[in-house]
């Protein structure tokens, strides 16, 4: 069976060889490309925690901060293992892995918090938390011509099932996690199955489930 992976070029490679360690025929086609916005350090000397939502803002955070990082919080395990692939020690990850989870579960009191995300990023963390919001990357769709013919798609984001339907491809979807899962609904995407939990081991799991 093909299944196309959809994930940004430089983050596809352990999904792919998971993929083909299943026994499965994985198709690289990213769609999303990460920008990031490059408007100077992010300053992080006056807040008691930072919240990362995402792999790419992990690796910004990492690359751009200015002071000593106080808590340090993940959104989910794949967040998570990417700061500490960074060097970076993680205080707080929350059993649910959306900003709804990671709000209802956090230790408080919060005291000043900084978001740090995507250009776009829903802000139920910034408004609830609360937290300071700071945009570090954007993503832009691609669109491959020609997109590959496979059996399956994984998207592990709503940009990326958004991207997917553009495509009018007609292929089913697994998707990473809920909010995925109701963007590429939402989008018109038929989704087969949903990783119990999102990362790469759920994400594979979810295919075989999916593919019978």
């Amino acid at each position: 069976m093909r299944v196309l992976v959809t994930r940004p070029a430089d983050q596809a490679a352990p999904l792919l060889d998971a993929l083909r360690a299943d026994g499965f025929d994985p198709v690289a086609c990213p769609l999303l490309e990460i920008e990031p916005i490059d408007d100077g350090p992010i300053d992080v000397r006056e807040y008691d925690w930072v919240v990362v939502t995402s792999a790419n803002g992990a690796a910004e955070l990492v690359k751009r901060r200015l002071g000593n990082l106080p808590r340090v919080a993940a959104i989910g395990e794949s967040t998570a293992r990417a700061l500490r692939q960074h060097g970076v020690a993680v205080d707080f990850v929350p059993r649910v892995s959306t900003q709804e989870g990671l709000v209802a579960e956090f230790p408080r009191p919060v005291g000043r918090a900084l978001f740090v995300g995507a250009a776009g990023a829903r802000r139920v963390i910034a408004s609830e938390l609360p937290a300071d919001f700071r945009a570090v990357y954007r993503t832009r769709a691609l669109r491959p011509d020609p997109l590959p013919r496979v059996d399956m798609a994984i998207v592990t984001s709503a940009s990326a099932a958004n991207a997917f339907a553009a495509l009018a491809a007609g292929v089913p979807v697994v998707s990473i996690g809920p909010r995925t899962t109701s963007a590429a609904a939402g989008a018109g995407l038929h989704v087969v199955a949903e990783a119990a939990a999102p990362t790469v081991e759920g994400l594979v799991a979810a295919v075989r489930s999916a593919a019978g």
